[in-house]
């Protein structure tokens, strides 16, 4: 792969990245794992060709990288507040199931 080729292949790399932390930020982890798996992809084929990687690739590599960063943590925020949301619809459910009428008839 041409260094151009390369590069353009890097910048479609870098937008995919900008979709994802979007989608990432609404906590759609399903567009995200799709984007993410469409990116490696991009990303592998520019890391089989054995070339240097010219210091203007390495930026591109690198704001990808910071995007990630960015998108990893937006879906860790939201998991953490799905779980937290579970767990007080647990707390929620016994206490409906220890207050609930029907119990003090038994």
């Amino acid at each position: 792969m041409s260094g151009g080729h390369s590069r353009i292949v890097l910048e479609r790399a870098l937008e995919l990245s900008r979709e994802l932390l979007a989608v990432a930020e609404l906590g759609d982890m399903a567009a995200a794992a799709k984007l993410g798996a469409a990116r490696l992809e991009l990303l592998k084929s520019v890391a089989e060709t054995p070339q240097t990687t010219p210091m203007n690739h390495r930026e591109l590599l690198q704001e990808i990288a910071q995007l990630n960063v960015k998108a990893i943590g937006c879906l860790e925020h939201h998991r953490r507040r799905k779980a937290r949301e579970m767990d007080m619809v647990s707390v929620g459910r016994r206490a409906l199931i220890a207050y609930s009428p029907t119990r003090l008839q038994r």
